[in-house]
């Protein structure tokens, strides 16, 4: 890692990375206290559609991490870029939660259950199966089909639970329409990143516990990698994917020394 290009922007995972639930992981607040103190650009990344970065950010202060709203960039967002970019003052039928709606109007997108142009599905903790159903409708009547992120499960304090992806299987079983997903391990969610706060692929950092969509989009955006074992991929389970991190580490707080390490 230290024989290419010096290291300008870090982007990292949320949960499993700086926080589990409502709880700092042990160096999350040095580490991102040290990107700030030592002027590097970067971004935290959640595959969470439910918050707003608003909201994301007094749940991160009241765990003892302290980062602007800015400093976030969930699948919300990057799903709202990615329609206005492909149609822009489109429409859409919102199932999800108000970080996903939030993010839709303020790019100016109008939500309705008639004809919209797409069917944006979500994260949420309380789907309802009249607005599952009205979702299948309207796409078999020619909606686009989008969902912020494939996540098949989510963790609670109580184990797992259904996310965004188990729920799109069941509109695609009912529907033979497939959605587009933004989120990670679509490397458009990167690339969005990497736009969001001006970096290059070449001097950036991506930091996740998850090897199939963290390390994945990492790499496939040309990223270099960090796997942590705090979060959802096991130590026995690296080997078994046909990629490698550029590097492994027990937590965040091995990656502090890094960030002066990897300096330009």
């Amino acid at each position: 890692m230290t024989s290419r290009k010096p290291v300008e922007c870090w982007l990292t995972d949320m949960d499993g990375v700086l926080v589990h639930e409502e709880q700092a992981i042990p160096g999350a607040a040095d580490f991102l206290r040290h990107l700030q103190d030592s002027g590097r650009r970067f971004l935290v990344l959640t595959n969470n559609s439910i918050y707003t970065p608003r909201d994301l950010r007094a749940r991160l202060h009241a765990s003892g991490i302290d980062i602007p709203e800015q400093a976030i960039w969930t699948s919300a967002l990057a799903t709202a870029q990615f329609l206005q970019d492909q149609r822009e003052g489109g429409s859409a039928y919102v199932v999800g939660e108000a970080g996903l709606t939030t993010a839709l109007h303020d790019v100016g997108y109008v939500m309705t259950e008639r004809s919209p142009d797409y069917v944006v599905l979500g994260e949420t903790r309380t789907y309802s199966f009249e607005a599952i159903t009205r979702a299948i409708r309207l796409i078999e009547d020619g909606s686009r089909f989008i969902a912020t992120n494939p996540d098949a499960t989510g963790p609670s304090p109580h184990g797992p639970m259904p996310a965004t992806g188990s729920i799109a299987a069941l509109i695609t079983k009912a529907t033979g329409v497939e959605p587009y997903y933004v989120g990670k391990p679509n490397p458009l969610m990167m690339r969005s990143a990497l736009n969001r706060i001006d970096a290059h692929s070449e001097t950036t950092v991506m930091i996740g516990d998850r090897m199939d969509t963290d390390i994945v989009s990492g790499l496939e955006a040309g990223l270099r990698t960090i796997l942590v074992m705090t979060g959802s991929t096991r130590a026995h389970q690296v080997d078994r994917h046909p990629f490698v991190p550029t590097r492994v580490v027990e937590s965040i707080a091995d990656v502090v020394p890094l960030i002066d390490e990897f300096a330009p």
